[in-house]
């Protein structure tokens, strides 16, 4: 959406916070830690205005004009964000990040999973698309 392969979740995140229906496990890192809080930094955005935006557009398509008409990051700078958001916890040689993913993937039952390599595909196969 506007060049942003996490901005789909974002807008989901915070529909869902609003509405009291996002999950407990995700408030912790809601607006001000993980992919939330570096999108909105690569974005140049502070929280609460993103979050208004989201709330004054009743549809996607209006937030993906907004985000493309206020959004000032470059191609370079989507790039890496992307590339870093699909690519989180891929990396052998950061064995910190690879063990906390083993070990978010055997607390969920899904240990012997050799499909889940990163944590965007945890998450997918956590919410049940993969």
């Amino acid at each position: 959406m506007a060049g942003w392969v996490y901005l789909p979740r974002f807008i989901d995140k915070i529909r869902l916070f609003e509405a009291g229906e996002l999950h407990e496990d995700y408030h912790p890192n809601y607006l001000h830690k993980g992919f939330d809080s570096k999108w909105l930094e690569t974005a140049g955005l502070e929280p609460d205005e993103f979050v208004e935006v989201v709330k004054n557009s009743p549809t996607d398509g209006q937030i993906c004009d907004w985000v493309r008409e206020n959004v000032e990051a470059d191609e370079s700078a989507k790039e890496l964000f992307n590339d870093a958001v699909l690519n989180y916890g891929a990396d052998e040689l950061n064995t910190e990040l690879r063990d906390r993913l083993m070990m978010r993937k055997d607390e969920a039952g899904m240990g012997g999973r050799d499909d889940i390599q990163c944590f965007v595909d945890f998450i997918d196969a956590d919410e049940g698309r993969l």
